[in-house]
């Protein structure tokens, strides 16, 4: 599989997603305060063409920064707005025979409310040790680690 290395190396431009390259993506580990007192929720998205739970991400647009792509990404498959904070790392995998590169940053909900589309079809809210359990792909579970590993303040 993958793996999940903190920091992410790079401006975010480098790359690029033409034809035989690596694919660049980003997303989010999106995140609110929890219902006990300093606990936190994190967001799994659903894709039923993939039928699997994950992080929202998504590929880069042109010559779009990854930072961009990443708060583009997260709007458009939860429907929430965030503030960004800090990065987690990067997943690199190989997908449909193409190397694809992830980096995740932590992304705080600050309004919005989610929207099923046909790429991501529920969204659900848990702790982050139940969201351990219930990710598809086991890249995922280095960037959830090292969400965890960040101090955040509900």
């Amino acid at each position: 599989m993958g793996e999940a290395a903190a920091g992410g190396g790079g401006g975010g431009r480098e790359g690029g997603t033409r034809r035989g390259g690596v694919v660049r993506a980003a997303g989010g580990v999106l995140w609110r305060p929890g219902p006990t007192p300093g606990g936190v929720e994190v967001a799994l998205v659903h894709r039923p063409r993939y039928d699997d739970w994950t992080f929202p991400k998504g590929k880069r647009d042109g010559c779009e920064a990854d930072l961009d792509t990443a708060v583009r990404e997260v709007r458009e498959e939860t429907g929430y707005e965030v503030e960004v904070g800090p990065e987690l790392g990067t997943t690199r995998y190989v997908h449909r025979g193409r190397d694809k590169l992830v980096r995740y940053w932590a992304m705080r909900a600050i309004g919005g409310e989610f929207v099923s589309t046909d790429e991501v079809d529920r969204l659900v809210w848990m702790p982050p040790a139940q969201a351990a359990r219930c990710l598809t792909y086991g890249r995922d579970y280095g960037i959830l680690r090292n969400f965890m590993k960040f101090k955040v303040t509900s």
